[in-house]
């Protein structure tokens, strides 16, 4: 297949939007003969007629339509070119688009960007979604990079690899109000405490289930989440105990009015930072991974 010519593209295009070659030529102010040629040229790159005869006029085969419809996305994208590099070029500073895993607890998030965060001048984009979703957009250079809880899985069509930022211990919280005066009797308070678990998307659900049957605790669930930060939103409110990361320990009780209920440090989550393969490494993304280990 030959290199796609953008000109021939254009005149196609402008064909498929006028109905015929000899309309667009009258657009363009060009002569038929020579709009006729670019398409020829055209199909011939793609390998594919993107017209046929219909009547007295032409009509778009289904290679056509095909190519119409990625032509409207390629000159959509042409037209808003110029207004985002003008916003681009007038943004002072470095510009940083992270993708956040949506099991990944929010307080981490906040610790695992903490060395990028004081990069002077930096503007910090950050997008929220499930985890294939963000490596999908990674690996069109739509994010710099991925915090996830589990390394990006091996796939030769996917060229991302993945750094182990750090990991934290569990530890188990509950608003004062549900405890009435079984804070002291953990784990096994837990079998009596409504709970709150993250859904079977985040990495670290197995074990947490793991570790209550080792326990011997039968959960009484009255709750699941895929977002952190909802789970502990409902934790807070009084709807029941749940597990966030050891690194929330100086934030959450104080902040809101929740009560450490003990730490099971064998159950631990791990933190990653996903990158595509790029000639040139952002300078920011760098300080996020000194010291990680590539896995």
């Amino acid at each position: 297949m030959h290199p796609i010519n953008f000109r021939h593209l254009y005149y196609f295009w402008v064909a498929s939007k006028e109905g015929g070659i000899a309309r667009a030529a009258e657009r363009l102010d060009m002569a038929i003969q020579t709009v006729s040629t670019q398409v020829r040229e055209l199909e011939h790159s793609l390998g594919h007629a993107l017209f046929r005869s219909a009547g007295r006029g032409v009509e778009l085969t289904e290679a056509g339509t095909t190519a119409v419809r990625y032509a409207e996305q390629i000159f959509q994208l042409a037209e808003a070119l110029p207004e985002a590099v003008r916003e681009a070029a007038a943004e002072p500073g470095i510009r940083l688009s992270v993708g956040i895993a949506d099991s990944l607890p929010k307080l981490a998030v906040r610790h695992l960007l903490q060395p990028a965060v004081q990069t002077p001048g930096l503007r910090l984009l950050c997008h929220e979604s499930s985890f294939d979703d963000l490596l999908a957009d990674l690996a069109r250079h739509r994010l710099d990079v991925v915090l996830a809880d589990r390394p990006a899985p091996t796939n030769p069509n996917l060229r991302v690899f993945s750094h182990r930022l750090g990991k934290a211990s569990l530890a188990w919280y509950a608003p004062a109000t549900l405890l009435d005066g079984r804070e002291g009797d953990f784990p096994a308070c837990l079998a009596h405490l409504p709970l709150l678990l993250p859904t079977t998307h985040s990495a670290v659900r197995a074990r947490l289930d793991d570790w209550l049957a080792r326990h011997a605790i039968r959960p009484k669930i009255v709750g699941e989440f895929e977002d952190s930060a909802l789970l502990a939103t409902f934790g807070e409110s009084g709807l029941g105990a749940f597990p966030a990361p050891e690194w929330s320990f100086d934030e959450l009780p104080r902040a809101r009015g929740l009560t450490l209920l003990g730490r099971c440090p064998d159950v631990v989550e791990h933190f990653y930072a996903i990158l595509a393969h790029r000639k040139v490494e952002h300078p920011v993304v760098r300080k996020l991974l000194l010291p990680a280990e590539r896995v």
